[in-house]
């Protein structure tokens, strides 16, 4: 997939899924922005298994997940999208980002 949209687009499409999460006011993924997302998705997730997908992701121990956060969390548990020298393209695309 990266291949394809090329590391700048990958990116992209990732924060625009970070966009549809978030609290537009806090402008990280909470528990409360994740719930009702999935509420609105018509997704029945239980508290318990929402607070274990922010666990999952949340490097810095707030609770919440940042767009770097999320970005990083979907680049890992989605190893299928890397091929070739996607991998390179993604670390070249997100170092600037930590800066």
């Amino acid at each position: 997939m990266i291949s394809r949209l090329g590391a700048e687009g990958f990116i992209g499409e990732l924060c625009n899924g970070f966009s549809l999460l978030m609290d537009a006011h806090k402008g990280l993924i909470t528990f409360e922005s994740l719930k009702m997302n999935c509420s609105l998705l018509g997704l029945e997730v239980r508290d318990d298994e929402l607070l274990c997908m922010l666990m999952e992701g949340d490097l810095d121990g707030d609770g919440a997940l940042s767009q770097m956060e999320f970005c990083i969390l979907m680049f890992r548990l989605s190893p299928c999208l890397m091929d070739g020298d996607a991998p390179k393209l993604f670390t070249q695309s997100v170092d600037p980002m930590l800066v």
